[in-house]
């Protein structure tokens, strides 16, 4: 925003400070001024000649005069000197923040000193450049992997396509099958970063929301899969209503879900899914058998396109956005995702979210 040019702030400080002193030095003058003419008596003659109140008094003036000019003096002197010293740390954030305006923003401003507002206001902003810094790179590592998983759909359907037009005696039934296999799965993909767009952005429409219906709905959708892949699934738990998008919330149950089928034993694998109650939360749980994960693995699992184990179901391979949808749409609905190895194989994965309000609806 383009302002017009004004007088600076310590300037600023400095004539308040010189003001106020010169203010408090002419009251206090004037004062002694007063008190003078009221209460001094007509003086008499000295050796050097005769002394009248008149003459006392146009002495005090002159040394008044002489004091006030010494106070505007020291006023802006000394008020120049404490505006500086005060806005100093100011001064060090406004280059932050120009350095960051910049695109620098691995720079921090690191304020030394006992706590006070310039302090608090440096905290606050290096803390806002360390996430802003965290997210920038979170979406410029998300953006490069989007684009390689694009990419591979993409160069296939050309080598196809290639194939198709220098071999004419190519099989086309084959071809057209490779091609739709290519191109759904690049429609999955980005349907799939659209949805983790827009529930990174909250743009979405909160009503009352009960987990352990969605649960149900989930895995009755999932069932023919799990069958097929000779999975158990079993549900249990309480009634557990929340605040959130109805859609979303689905579309996280069913991708834990799905992820506890694909990811699981060859035969004869299990699929637990919980919904309960805190006293301010209200939790989902899905656990699964599988093989032993590691802790650290399972910390990375969340990052988009991030693949934990091979896939015992290879045909059932996903886009690699599952559980970062989930973690998304969990922090979008202000609530935590918790992953945890189980200690026979396979993993625990809690999403909790805040509860609705005893008088939430009323």
């Amino acid at each position: 925003m383009d302002r017009a040019p004004g007088l600076r702030v310590r300037l600023k400080l400095t004539l308040s400070y010189a003001g106020f002193l010169m203010l408090a030095g002419a009251l206090l003058l004037a004062a002694v001024w007063v008190s003078l003419l009221n209460f001094m008596p007509e003086m008499g003659s000295s050796p050097a000649g005769p002394l009248s109140r008149s003459d006392f008094l146009r002495g005090f003036a002159s040394a008044a005069g002489v004091v006030l000019v010494f106070l505007l003096v020291f006023g802006l002197l000394g008020g120049w000197i404490l505006a500086g010293r005060m806005l100093a740390p100011l001064t060090r954030i406004t280059d932050a923040t120009r350095m960051a305006t910049n695109g620098s923003l691995s720079h921090r401003i690191r304020l030394p000193g006992r706590k006070d507002e310039f302090r608090e206001l440096a905290d606050a902003f290096d803390t806002m450049l360390a996430r802003l810094e965290a997210h920038v790179a979170e979406q410029r590592r998300f953006a490069a992997n989007a684009s390689h998983e694009l990419r591979t759909p993409l160069a296939i359907s050309k080598t196809l396509l290639d194939v198709a037009r220098t071999d004419p005696t190519h099989d086309t039934g084959e071809l057209i099958d490779r091609l739709h296999a290519v191109n759904t799965r690049a429609i999955d993909l980005t349907e799939a970063l659209l949805l983790l767009s827009r529930a990174d952005q909250r743009s979405f429409t909160r009503e009352h929301v009960d987990l352990s219906l969605l649960a149900e709905e989930a895995t009755e959708t999932l069932l023919p899969l799990a069958e097929k892949l000779g999975v158990t699934m079993e549900t249990s738990g309480d009634i557990t209503p929340t605040i959130g998008s109805h859609a979303l919330l689905l579309q996280l149950t069913t991708n834990l879900v799905q992820n506890a089928i694909v990811h699981n034993l060859p035969e004869q694998g299990t699929v637990w899914v919980n919904t309960s109650v805190r006293p301010n939360s209200v939790v989902l749980t899905v656990e699964n058998t599988g093989e032993n994960v590691s802790p650290q693995l399972v910390s990375t699992l969340t990052e988009p396109f991030r693949r934990g184990t091979e896939r015992i179901h290879t045909d059932h391979a996903g886009v690699g956005l599952g559980l970062a949808i989930v973690k998304t749409i969990t922090h979008a609905h202000d609530g935590t995702l918790t992953l945890t190895p189980r200690s026979a194989g396979g993993i625990r994965i809690a999403v909790e979210l805040p509860a609705i309000s005893p008088h939430a609806g009323r």
